[in-house]
């Protein structure tokens, strides 16, 4: 698989990575075998970066990451988490003694005794631009409980502020053919900085993998059930932000663009893979032929340029009037 550096970490890559909230909870139920088999089949395919979160499951998708860790398959993995999303969204919370047993129960979790990448969890818009958080931080990595620390955000806003902190060795971002905003101002500044992107989400929640219609109907502990209107947390996390419906009407445009042999969830990331600015896209797998699946996208050539053109005239008629504005 083509390795790329994540940013400011300067760690070599696979520019497919693996999600792991499926693994931990709210995408119906994935038992302890199917998550370790999963594991497993991406890293045979060529997967050497996790992506996780001390919120998932409430620790459980580190765990099994952990215990994957120990076994023979586990050997040269980055692992990247994420915290501040186990408690309520107030920037008061954000100090350094809270990171420090936040991190502290992600490195029991996952057994290690340095993390390689920390990522704020999507916090409260203030908290970029607090002095504070970031110094508490850098006191992380001095005191080796951390390699690296990164952001994940929710708007391209957010994601130029922490570029702009010169500790910051990631930013992961909503980035898919229903999210382009981040190619206009975020990507440039990203790669001007050495700041590396991970785009998470790159299936808009399994939407873009063309397997679902008008009929399709998920669990009720999904959070495709039970977030559609943002009743949990962001609604740009489900579907992307994108209605349904549209979204729906945006695969069907998109079929004839799927080169011969490829699926349309590999054409998705392949069309991510094709920006330089990202290190690594990170979609998620419930069981072991979709990570081996979304490993193969790696290998797909890169599309025509009249394919990412194709595709940004869908975007600015279908998508961008729901969603340019918002995130």
């Amino acid at each position: 698989m083509e390795q790329r550096i994540l940013g400011r970490t300067g760690t070599p890559v696979g520019a497919v990575g693996l999600g792991t909230w499926q693994l931990g909870a709210d995408w119906g139920d994935v038992d302890t075998d199917d998550a370790l088999d999963t594991l497993r089949a991406a890293v045979a395919a060529g997967v050497t970066f996790f992506d996780t979160a001390d919120v998932y499951g409430d620790g459980r998708s580190e765990r099994l990451i952990g215990r994957f860790l120990r076994s023979p398959e586990g050997s040269g993995i980055t692992v990247a988490t994420k915290m501040g999303r186990r408690v309520e969204q107030d920037p008061a919370f954000y100090t350094l003694d809270n990171f420090r047993a936040w991190t502290d129960r992600s490195r029991a979790n996952l057994g290690v005794d340095t993390l390689d990448l920390v990522q704020l969890h999507c916090p409260p818009t203030p908290v970029f631009s607090s002095n504070a958080v970031f110094d508490a931080l850098d006191t992380l990595v001095q005191e080796k409980r951390i390699k690296a620390y990164g952001v994940s955000v929710e708007t391209c806003a957010q994601a130029l502020t922490a570029i702009a902190r010169p500790g910051v060795a990631s930013v992961q971002i909503i980035f898919n053919v229903l999210r382009l905003k981040p190619l206009e101002e975020v990507f440039p500044a990203a790669r001007a900085a050495g700041v590396g992107i991970l785009a998470r989400v790159p299936l808009a929640s399994g939407l873009l993998s063309g397997k679902y219609d008008e009929r399709t109907r998920f669990p009720d502990n999904d959070h495709r059930t039970f977030n559609r209107h943002g009743e949990a947390f962001d609604v740009g996390e489900t579907f992307s932000g994108v209605d349904f419906a549209t979204g729906l009407e945006v695969v069907r445009r998109l079929a004839p663009l799927v080169p011969p042999g490829a699926t349309t969830a590999q054409f998705a990331l392949r069309w991510i893979i094709d920006h330089p600015a990202v290190s690594a896209v990170i979609p998620g797998a419930r069981n072991p032929q979709q990570a081996r699946a979304n490993a193969a996208a790696a290998v797909l050539p890169p599309l025509p340029q009249a394919t990412h053109d194709e595709v940004a005239a869908i975007y600015r008629e279908l998508v961008a009037p729901q969603v340019h504005h918002r995130w």
